[in-house]
């Protein structure tokens, strides 16, 4: 299913915008962004193969790894990747169900969860 940038990054806006108020709240110097799919570069750096294993990215100091000395830093940045997600996707819902969990992954990677804890919530464990 693919959507036009414009309707994903609508999708993606609206998924912040349902983000709890108080997580809202203690987000700051973050941008989102919407990439057509990750660089091979990154892929390597990662040690994936294929752009469809990465739908979503994190980059930044996570909120509880900041100390004192934090400041004067570029905006950490949170990426969707629009093509992989699309291609699990057979509906318009589906794509933007995927979109809310990529953004929920990635806040939660800014406020300092790591992948095995974010599965766990996902799980409701």
């Amino acid at each position: 299913m693919k959507l036009t940038r414009k309707e994903f990054e609508e999708a993606v806006v609206s998924a912040l915008k349902k983000l709890p108020k108080f997580i809202r709240e203690k987000m700051k110097n973050v941008d989102v962004v919407v990439e057509d799919r990750a660089s091979r570069d990154l892929l390597s750096e990662m040690g994936l193969r294929s752009p469809s294993e990465l739908l979503g990215l994190y980059q930044g100091v996570p909120l509880d790894r900041r100390g004192f000395y934090y400041g004067n830093v570029l905006p950490d940045k949170i990426t969707l990747f629009q093509i992989p997600i699309e291609s699990i996707c057979k509906t318009k819902e589906e794509v933007k169900e995927r979109i809310r969990e990529v953004v929920i992954h990635e806040v939660g990677h800014y406020f300092g969860l790591n992948d095995e804890r974010l599965r766990e919530l996902e799980r409701g464990e």
